[in-house]
């Protein structure tokens, strides 16, 4: 049988499972618990800083007596547009100092009693605007289309996440069903948009998708077999206030399988490729030859790709490792506790799908590769 016919007979069923997992899956009406769960919308309004006077707070410590400002806002937004207002703020964790011109956003409340203003953070827009324009441009100038299909790939991960996995979520759907649903429609659109539409690009999302299942199965294992919940967070907790149709222990299955999906892909990607590149260059090249040479290279990409998983995770987990620190918690009480354990299953759970990938899509590409016409194996630019 043809190679191709092969691969279609392999990815045509998933991709038919996908899009049913789509229909079934999808949200069809608003989320529960959002209207006015978390009380009515704040608005914000943008503010300049005129000045930003030092004074003497009045009811507090004498230690801390000096720490109160007194701070003019033109504002620049809103009903109130074109207005000074001055603030009394003290400065604290939750209240940055601020200075002269800096461009901030305030939280504006009406009542019976008037309007009050209060500080809600900075105004970021056009620095983070500069960035996404020299994100683009330094990826398109180096990846050329491929960096541009990257780019819009990127886009359709955001718009899978935001029109189909969250709200489907708070509609009460499975949320490991709606992740590896909403996973596998990305993989399909991200990879072929990438690189496309070839026997090299179906091995990788062979790969990715049998590695997918994978972590899904261990996730569920273990998550159950350590009654882990997504709780102990800000987050969770008003999501049990507001949301109480959201499955917790679902919804870190869930966080675990999306959270996996990036470094999947590069890994499934790149032996897949290797093995390509190995192909070409010695097309007398078996299976099993084949095999043996892009292993070595897997290995060395495993390596380096789970310390970077690890480090990921406790780079996230860093302020609340600070805690237990300070707090001289034994290491066994912290490592079995809920919050460090449901790390330490995410990242092991998402170690092994990732070392699973590499024997997997190994194997998948040098069968497929090894029977391609060596004038088929060039590389597109």
């Amino acid at each position: 049988m043809p190679v191709s016919r092969l691969l279609a007979v392999a990815v045509v069923p998933l991709l038919v499972a996908t899009l049913v997992g789509l229909a079934v899956l999808w949200p069809d009406g608003e989320p529960l618990g959002r209207s006015g769960s978390l009380g009515a919308p704040a608005q914000l309004v943008d503010a300049t800083v005129v000045i930003d006077r030092r004074m003497p707070c009045q009811g507090v410590p004498e230690r801390v007596a000096n720490a109160c400002h007194l701070t003019t806002l033109r504002i620049t937004g809103g009903p109130d547009a074109g207005t000074e207002r001055t603030l009394e703020m003290f400065e604290g964790p939750g209240q940055p100092p601020l200075e002269r011109g800096d461009k901030v956003v305030l939280g504006r409340t009406s009542d019976v009693g008037g309007v009050e203003y209060y500080f809600a953070d900075f105004q970021r827009r056009t620095p983070l605007l500069w960035l996404t324009v020299l994100f683009a441009v330094v990826v398109v100038a180096v990846g050329r289309w491929r960096g541009l299909a990257a780019l819009a790939g990127v886009v359709v991960s955001f718009g899978v996440l935001v029109g189909f996995v969250l709200p489907a979520v708070l509609e009460g759907r499975s949320p490991l069903g709606v992740a590896i649903v909403g996973s596998a429609a990305m993989m399909f659109v991200l990879l072929y948009l990438a690189h496309g539409v070839n026997h090299q690009t179906t091995t990788a999302l062979l790969g990715t998708l049998v590695s997918l299942v994978v972590t899904g199965v261990l996730a569920a294992v273990f998550v159950s077999a350590g009654r882990l919940i997504s709780v102990g967070t800000e987050e969770t907790a008003f999501l049990q206030v507001s949301a109480a149709q959201v499955n917790l222990e679902g919804l870190l299955l869930g966080s675990i399988i999306i959270g996996s999906l990036g470094v999947l892909n590069d890994v499934t990607v790149t032996q897949a490729s290797a093995v390509w590149a190995l192909r070409a260059a010695d097309p007398r090249a078996g299976p099993a030859a084949l095999y043996r040479s892009a292993m070595r290279i897997g290995r060395d990409h495993i390596a380096s790709t789970v310390d970077t998983l690890v480090l990921a995770y406790a780079g996230a987990s860093l302020p609340l490792l600070l805690l237990f620190t300070l707090a001289s918690r034994p290491l066994g009480d912290v490592v079995t506790g809920q919050l460090v354990a449901q790390e330490l299953v995410r990242t092991m759970v998402g170690g092994i799908g990732l070392a699973a990938s590499v024997p997997v899509t190994t194997g998948l590409a040098a069968l497929v590769a090894s029977r391609e016409r060596p004038a088929d194996l060039a590389e597109p630019e």
